[in-house]
């Protein structure tokens, strides 16, 4: 049982074809978010969102 195929290492996908529609950039940190550019107000990346929730959830 000399298998090449068997140990062999996938190929990434290329991670730009399957990026779809530009994201646009959190506001705090301008990483990428779930949302599309086209989105309006204040958008956040979910790092940023679960922050926001916490310091506001103990802000009390």
């Amino acid at each position: 049982m000399d298998d090449a195929s068997y140990c062999a290492t996938p190929v990434p996908a290329d991670t730009e074809a399957d990026a779809g529609p530009p994201f646009a950039e959190c506001v705090l940190c301008r990483e990428p978010t779930e949302y599309p550019e086209s989105t309006r107000g204040a958008t956040l990346c979910p790092v940023c969102a679960w922050q926001e929730a916490a310091r506001s959830a103990c802000s009390g």
